[in-house]
């Protein structure tokens, strides 16, 4: 196992690894503390694509911790930078999903139609209805390009877990028979985005993350190193002959912070 100390750039998951709904995790304010005092630059990127950098940004100094603008990713961003190479500006993009996805599309100019467009992105949408569907099934069986902003199947909530927004993408694809383009975890797109974003490399950066089959298999995926941590969904039997493993495994950040000391 390599040292921590090599990691200069980190690609952080947020809920499981700073938090748990609105009760922030024990040490947060000390890891990102000790990652200003050693200057490890940091993009914190989730999968979730409903809420926008600033509603991420509020959550974190109501916990002690200020962020900018610039170290906040989200699959619905990543999803708009993405549409940015392959679409000529301001097309037309029909949508399904709640704030995050409408704002990160209208900042980079693209235009949000309510009917046809040549391009569908697709995230998490807690206001889903038949129209919706079928209007995005409509589009896409006429040859819009299907895009979806993380393919995450289930999605916790205070009543247990529902469907996420990979249901949702399941359901179109089986209404069109056309395999949408995912740029969320664990494909690498929002990963490189974010390799792109801090200026670092393979041999400096990693991923820090909660989920086997999204934080660290996508960091697998990009070629990057991961840290795997135990105070959100995976479980360390899950790790069990699982075809790829995570570089580093601690219990919360808490033990990160105090090991990553030891080794600088």
């Amino acid at each position: 196992m390599t040292s921590l100390s090599s990691i200069r750039h980190l690609i952080i998951d947020m809920d499981g690894v700073l938090w748990h709904g609105d009760t922030a995790l024990p040490g947060l304010a000390g890891f990102f503390s000790f990652l200003r005092r050693r200057a490890i630059c940091f993009v914190l990127a989730t999968n979730n694509a409903s809420q926008t950098p600033d509603q991420y940004i509020a959550k974190l100094a109501r916990m002690g911790v200020a962020v900018s603008r610039d170290e906040v990713l989200t699959s619905a961003e990543a999803a708009a930078i993405y549409l940015e190479g392959v679409a000529p500006k301001g097309a037309q993009v029909y949508t399904i999903g709640e704030s995050g996805v409408i704002q990160a599309l209208t900042e980079r100019g693209f235009v949000i139609s309510d009917d046809k467009a040549p391009y569908v992105i697709v995230g998490m949408d807690r206001g889903l209805t038949w129209e919706k569907l079928a209007r995005a099934t409509l589009n896409i069986r006429a040859g819009a390009m299907f895009i979806g902003a993380n393919p995450d199947t289930t999605l916790p909530t205070e009543r247990g877990i529902t469907h996420g927004n990979g249901a949702i993408l399941a359901a179109l694809q089986a209404a069109t028979s056309v395999q949408p383009v995912i740029v969320g975890k664990p494909e690498p797109i929002m990963y490189r985005q974010a390799i792109a974003r801090l200026g670092g490399g393979a041999d400096d950066t990693a991923a820090l993350g909660d989920r086997l089959e999204t934080d660290i298999l996508g960091a697998v995926r990009t070629g990057i190193r991961s840290i795997f941590l135990l105070s959100g969904v995976s479980t360390r039997e899950q790790l069990d002959g699982l075809e790829y493993q995570p570089d580093w495994v601690f219990d919360s950040i808490v033990e990160l912070t105090v090991r990553w000391e030891t080794e600088l």
